[in-house]
């Protein structure tokens, strides 16, 4: 049954800039790697084809 409400966020794969150990965050979770404590994360590319229309 669909509320139509916003859906639930989902945690988001980060590859961390200093070791390369993916870490997985939710929103609010700080922005650190699990791994090896570096704080600079790339966002993994994701599969959803994304089309721009140029105008």
């Amino acid at each position: 049954m669909d509320h139509g409400g916003p859906a639930p966020p989902e945690p988001v794969t980060y590859l961390c800039g200093d070791c390369g150990a993916d870490n997985t965050l939710k929103p609010g979770d700080v922005i650190q790697c699990r791994e090896c404590g570096y704080r600079i994360l790339y966002k993994k590319r994701t599969r959803r084809i994304v089309q721009f229309e140029a105008r």
